[in-house]
């Protein structure tokens, strides 16, 4: 689609170029006369040349578009716009400043050193809402959430006081916004953009699922951002690739605590003295307790694995392992618990038939 587009508009800039200086060309050669001098002639041959140009260059071209996007992409929405604010309300100022200069007519100080005044305006007031725009922000609009943060760099790291940190997998999970919406938590929860960008490249996987699970995600992130204490931080470390490192970076930096359904990354991250809290082990703490010697009453729903074993839910979804049920599916059965094992991956029920 995009080279049809292309080749349209170089075909249309060529027409417009053929009218336009075609008829300049004619007659410096002296050939402005028969079918030359029609302007609907010069339009066709400017048109002719330049859609055979769009072939040539049409790779190229391409090219140059997707990097356009790819940097679009990566843009800072949000400090492009301060920026940009800054520039306007640096030349406002610098053009005011330069008006009692420009009326005192000599002639350096009303052209040069005007204009210089004017070039330094502009470079201050894009330099300060650069690397000032969120606490411009707070002060003018009483904002309590930071829409920019500054880089860390290893000598001066960011300061968070009772900060939770979310990586990629509590994202995808979707349970950390029905936690929130509860209003159990109360600290500062931060989403890095790294994790963000990591999310819309999941998104942009040609796997189904890992798409599914990236735009998810991104959606869970527009939800999460309607709490007010939820931020999005543009903190990055650019020497650093990989995103797990840098969400460890960032977390000893900062002391914020990290949410993870990542087993590995949990593992690392209690190796380097960064605390970690699982979504798994929040909901294996709020689900009914069973005890040994209990007797429930559950429905067999299919055989397991071994000895004769069947296999039925909780309501909550934990898994129940009963002897001797393999033969009883899809009956209700009344069952003793006999061990009950609680990992950080989930619980699971081992229990007796209880004989009627």
């Amino acid at each position: 689609m995009r080279r049809w587009i292309i080749h349209l508009v170089m075909t249309i800039v060529g027409a417009s170029l053929g009218i336009a200086a075609l008829p300049a060309l004619w007659k410096l050669f002296g050939w402005n006369k028969g079918i030359l001098q029609y302007e609907v002639v010069d339009g066709v041959i400017g048109a002719i040349i330049f859609i055979i140009l769009s072939f040539v260059l049409a790779g190229s071209m391409l090219k140059g578009l997707k990097k356009i996007d790819s940097k679009i992409s990566k843009m800072n929405m949000s400090k492009m716009v301060f920026n940009i604010i800054g520039i306007i309300l640096g030349l406002l100022v610098g053009v005011l400043a330069s008006i009692p200069l420009t009326l005192l007519n000599v002639p350096i100080l009303s052209n040069i050193i005007s204009f210089l005044l004017v070039l330094i305006m502009i470079y201050l007031g894009y330099s300060l809402f650069d690397k000032r725009g969120d606490e411009i922000t707070k002060v003018l609009f009483r904002k309590r959430r930071e829409i920019l943060a500054p880089e860390v760099t290893d000598d001066k790291p960011v300061s968070a006081d009772r900060s939770i940190l979310l990586d990629t997998s509590s994202v995808i999970d979707g349970r950390i916004l029905d936690v929130l919406k509860t209003g159990f938590i109360s600290d500062k929860i931060i989403v890095p953009n790294f994790v963000i960008l990591e999310l819309q490249l999941i998104s942009d996987s040609s796997d189904p699922l890992k798409r599914a699970k990236g735009r998810r995600g991104l959606d869970l992130v527009n939800e999460l951002t309607k709490f007010d204490n939820v931020e999005i931080s543009q903190t990055d470390f650019k020497e650093v690739r990989e995103v797990d490192t840098k969400l460890l970076k960032y977390a000893a930096a900062t002391h914020a605590k990290l949410i993870t359904n990542d087993f590995n990354l949990n593992k690392v991250a209690e190796i380097q003295g960064v605390q970690v809290l699982n979504i798994n082990d929040l909901a294996n703490a709020v689900k009914t307790q069973l005890v040994v010697g209990e007797q429930i009453k559950v429905q067999i729903i299919r055989a397991g694995s071994e000895r004769q074993q069947g296999v039925a839910y909780l309501p909550d979804g934990t898994m129940i392992v009963i002897e001797d049920t393999a033969k009883m599916i899809d009956k209700t059965v009344t069952v003793e618990v006999a061990k009950v094992l609680q990992t950080s991956a989930g619980r699971m029920i081992f229990a007796d038939l209880v004989q009627d």
